[in-house]
């Protein structure tokens, strides 16, 4: 376990974002325990010797909050100011490198009782396990969610709900996508290298996966390069967008009779086979090298991913001269890849204290500064048209001066709540993810691959 004042422990070669402009800097709420001195001298000394002291005990009082995380949610700073506002609290936090590998770690201790933090982040791709035991999580709504609850968009609140109308999570960001795009490597392909021409070769307000493939092999034609870094985020891309992914709305599993999502895999596949996959390790991408050498032109960028990228184009030696951009488009239509909750597991000693940090870590100006630090795209409705949001950051500066914050507002329009199931992320992890490998290996066609898949679908889920 480390203390906020330790690196955070992340992605391989990940640098942090400088984190808060003077819109959010000077504006960062504060909890009602750490509430400034009256300074009117009419007023001073107004308070009772009971309140006084009660105050007095209730600052001294020590409190140790332990937090755990997962990748880049831009929160490290913020628990410094946190303590500062709150003298008597203490954060130990842990990151996580992936979530995949916060799900098991969560899994892990669950099971065994012991050991889970006070405040407990929760991906949205294992929310539905989450809500399985819904239960072993402290109901918000005993600490005020329930007047809050109209802070985030809706559908966040309703993910965060569950059948019995506990509320067990504060959500933090949304992941609204849009696509990632180097201007120098496309300028040198003879294809339209600024953002508006970019959209628009992909069908603009129309595009499709059609088009974005068909783009891909053009360039791959010019260039005899890869379009994107590997299969496996794009398939969870076509799939997220769909109204019914891996689940129906009802819970019921939706992936051997899926038509669409067959069809959306063969396109993949002939993608695949066409040599438009660079077949990058996830999460790894040759330490960042991949990013600044020229293996690939385009990458599916959900807001938090937008960090990321930054942060490996560093760790492979390269910065904003690098020629990544941020393209207003995605294939298909509006897509959402994650957002998390921050719970309060029923285990914690201290539920009051943890819930008000997760309050206050997921308030509008935390929002804004965890956005400026890694991208994370606010769920906090205030905070979407937030100058510090919709204004410039190092990550416009980063992505060749795009409007990053407007760009996502613009790509969260239409968004829908997808319903995730409780094995949503072993399936796209443990059963599509080996068969997108042999895609990109060459290993399998489009029906080995999915027959591949859906054997493995019979052992891991059942």
């Amino acid at each position: 376990m480390i203390t906020r004042r330790t690196r955070m422990a992340g992605l391989a070669g990940l640098t942090a974002l400088a984190l808060f402009a003077t819109a959010c800097s000077d504006t960062t709420e504060t909890t009602n325990d750490a509430a400034p001195a009256d300074d009117d001298p009419a007023t001073a000394g107004e308070a009772t010797a009971d309140e006084t002291q009660g105050a007095e005990q209730e600052q001294k009082e020590p409190v140790t909050l332990t937090v755990t995380t997962f990748g880049t949610m831009g929160l490290d700073e913020l628990y410094a100011q946190y303590e500062e506002a709150n003298p008597h609290v203490t954060i130990e936090a842990t990151n996580i490198d992936t979530g995949g590998n916060a799900l098991t770690d969560w899994q892990t201790k669950q099971a065994a009782g012991a050991g889970l933090p006070d405040v407990q982040a929760v991906e949205e791709g294992w929310l539905s396990k989450v809500m399985q035991v819904s239960d072993s999580f402290t109901d918000l709504r005993d600490y005020g969610a329930d007047d809050i609850k109209d802070r985030w968009v809706p559908w966040k609140v309703e993910q965060a709900t569950d059948a019995n109308g506990r509320i067990i999570g504060y959500g933090t960001d949304i992941g609204p996508q849009g696509v990632c795009f180097n201007g120098s490597l496309l300028e040198e392909a003879g294809m339209p290298s600024d953002r508006d021409g970019f959209a628009e070769l992909l069908g603009g307000e129309d595009a499709t996966w059609e088009k974005f493939f068909d783009a891909g092999k053009q360039y791959k034609e010019a260039t005899g390069k890869a379009w994107y870094d590997q299969s496996g985020f794009v398939w969870n891309s076509m799939v997220n967008q769909l109204d019914e992914g891996y689940y129906t709305a009802d819970g019921a599993l939706n992936i051997k009779d899926n038509t669409e999502l067959q069809e959306r895999w063969m396109m993949l596949a002939d993608a695949a086979a066409a040599g438009l996959s660079s077949g990058q390790t996830q999460w790894d991408w040759g330490g960042g090298q991949a990013f600044v050498d020229g293996s690939f032109a385009t990458f599916v960028c959900p807001g938090w991913m937008l960090g990321v990228v930054k942060g490996q184009v560093e760790a492979g030696g390269g910065d904003a001269a690098s020629g990544w951009d941020f393209a207003d488009v995605f294939p298909g239509g509006a897509a959402n890849w994650g957002g998390t909750f921050l719970t309060v597991p029923t285990t914690s000693e201290h539920p009051e204290e943890a819930a008000k940090l997760a309050d206050w870590l997921t308030d509008t100006q935390q929002q804004v500064a965890a956005f400026q630090a890694a991208g994370t795209f606010p769920s906090v409705v205030d905070a979407q048209s937030d100058p510090g949001v919709t204004g410039e950051s190092e990550l416009t500066a980063f992505f060749n001066d795009a409007p990053v914050g407007e760009i996502l507002a613009k790509r969260a329009e239409g968004v829908k709540a997808q319903l995730k199931g409780p094995d949503d992320s072993v399936i796209q992890e443990q059963v599509f993810g080996p068969s997108v490998q042999e895609l990109d290996a060459g290993k399998a066609d489009g029906q080995a691959a999915w027959d591949n898949a859906m054997s493995l679908l019979d052992t891991v889920v059942g």
